[in-house]
């Protein structure tokens, strides 16, 4: 059983606002953090977000362009054809409808708007794939937010034609520790979702990489994720808190609020330069505690809904937004 962690290796933890690392066993000790040394984590992962990253929330808004029927059997996912769930079925959605919901994220203050589809990837460019690059197009030419994509796996060139087209980051997550991946997909393997984070950057794209905490993984294996990121060195960092979906074969998630909030906190702490988005899990599972998770290392946040989850009302995230300036 790991001791209690004490109040010098906090203090010794603060050589990370004068651009220090933490080691493996310095983030192990501090994960693992307990009463009456909880906030004094949270206030160093703030001081931290407040030093090298943009103070400001930042907001992101995403669109379920292409929904159901994956190939793919990540265990947690209602669009898995492997499970039987309430997820809608749906082909790509039209350059019009795209545009439309572009739009609509831009009046509810979203500074970018991801393109988000179902299936394994696109090796090479196919007649989806191009509909999806003239959507980019237009929605820079008729819009001023940033344009992001999800499509699973990509190559350089695919990659490079989401560049030309004008997107400016892709987003492809890790979604749990490479020692822990195998446990929630058996149809492709972590090594290619590096590989994808990896040739995006190699083309000048910026990376979107987090992924989901509450799918069986240890303590230990939060603290492998966070290193992950940073060998990747990912741009921004969105984090998910496993809901269990009927239908779905991942059990119910037992992650308990101080455990996600300290994975926040640690997240940041070895990856201190990056953004971290708070997504899927905000306003359910954090609930009235979601303001405090701004204040303990992330710095932005999705609006709107979710891929087949419903997101919180816009208004109450505007007035949350507003508490925090």
């Amino acid at each position: 059983m790991m001791k209690p962690i004490t109040s010098m290796e906090i203090l010794n933890a603060y050589k990370v606002l004068d651009g220090k690392a933490l080691s493996h066993d310095e983030a192990l000790a501090l994960i693992r953090t307990e009463p009456p040394y909880l906030m004094d984590l949270y206030s160093l992962a703030d001081k931290t977000r407040l030093k090298f990253s943009d103070p400001h929330i930042c907001t992101c808004e995403i669109t379920n362009a292409k929904s159901g029927a994956c190939s793919e059997d990540c265990s947690f996912c209602a669009q898995s054809a492997r499970h039987r769930t309430n997820a809608s079925v749906y082909p790509l959605k039209s350059k019009e409808e795209l545009l439309e919901a572009a739009k609509l994220a831009e009046t509810h203050g979203a500074g970018s708007f991801c393109i988000v589809i179902s299936g394994k990837g696109y090796e090479k460019a196919n007649e989806e794939f191009n509909s999806i690059l003239e959507s980019i197009r237009l929605i820079r030419n008729e819009t001023g937010l940033e344009v992001h994509c999800s499509l699973g796996i990509l190559t350089g060139e695919t990659a490079k034609m989401l560049r030309d087209a004008g997107a400016s980051m892709i987003n492809h997550n890790l979604e749990t520790a490479p020692s822990n991946f195998k446990n929630i997909c058996t149809t492709h393997r972590i090594e290619d979702r590096m590989n994808t984070v990896r040739v995006a950057k190699t083309v000048g794209l910026k990376v979107c990489c987090g992924g989901i905490f509450g799918l069986g993984e240890t303590v230990e294996q939060r603290v492998e994720f966070a290193f992950a990121l940073k060998e990747l060195d990912v741009d921004s960092i969105p984090v998910n808190i496993h809901q269990k979906i009927d239908g779905t074969k991942l059990a119910e998630s037992k992650i308990t609020l101080t455990e996600i909030l300290n994975a926040i906190a640690v997240l940041h702490l070895i990856n201190p330069t990056k953004g971290i988005k708070i997504a899927a899990g905000r306003n359910t599972i954090l609930a009235d505690y979601q303001g405090l998770v701004f204040h303990a290392g992330a710095n932005g946040m999705l609006i709107g809904n979710y891929l087949t989850i419903s997101g919180r009302d816009i208004v109450k995230d505007r007035q949350l937004l507003d508490s925090l300036k």
